[in-house]
């Protein structure tokens, strides 16, 4: 126990970690400094009060296994990801990690938690995902994009480019065979437009 208590003691005054500690019937033992200033106003004073009552219903099945896991495995701790009321209808997700906790005699006395508010990280690793999700769409577009633009332009374009090519300039008269010369010109500058944006999408 003496180093439950030294670590409650280290971290008490901590900005950064919440410490906690539950009795085995699930009621709060002790909550640091910094735990309290964070849930305390919504909740009153936690010591004596349920665990349950900061978390999201649905992540208490998270924790009856976790603390069935630390009791299985007493010289590990094991790791939670739990959301809390914030007071406005809406929770902060923190990152714990649970070990259990015996007296002198190795009787099981509670659990001991240790954690951190992870909101800011879960918020930026949606928005990477979110991101993510866009890049991949927009890879997709521009891929049809690279298709379509070597297969389905490029294609009828080399044959008007061919066909043109294949005329017999002999037997038009000189207004034709000029138009003729145009149309070439102009197919032969608009397939290096398409090639140097396929080259581009690519790049």
């Amino acid at each position: 126990m003496n180093h439950f208590e030294e670590t409650k003691g280290l971290l008490n005054n901590s900005a950064l970690f919440y410490v906690v500690t539950t009795s085995m019937d699930g009621n709060y033992l002790y909550v640091n400094d910094n735990y309290a200033n964070a849930f305390s106003s919504i909740h009153g004073n936690l010591v004596g009060q349920p665990y349950h009552i900061t978390m999201h219903p649905d992540d208490v099945n998270t924790c009856i296994e976790v603390v069935g896991k630390c009791f299985e495995s007493p010289t590990e701790l094991f790791p939670a990801t739990i959301r809390k009321h914030d007071g406005n209808n809406a929770y902060v997700y923190t990152q714990w990690e649970y070990k259990a906790m015996f007296d002198d005699e190795k009787n099981p006395i509670g659990i001991y938690c240790v954690g951190y508010n992870i909101t800011k990280y879960v918020a930026e690793e949606l928005d990477l995902k979110i991101a993510y999700e866009k890049i991949e769409k927009n890879s997709t577009v521009l891929e049809k994009i690279i298709f379509q633009q070597s297969h389905l332009i490029r294609a009828p374009l080399s044959n008007i480019i061919g066909l043109t090519s294949l005329l017999d300039k002999t037997l038009l008269d000189t207004n034709t065979s000029n138009i003729c010369d145009m149309i070439l010109e102009s197919s032969n500058q608009l397939d290096e437009v398409i090639k140097s944006i396929i080259k581009i999408a690519r790049s």
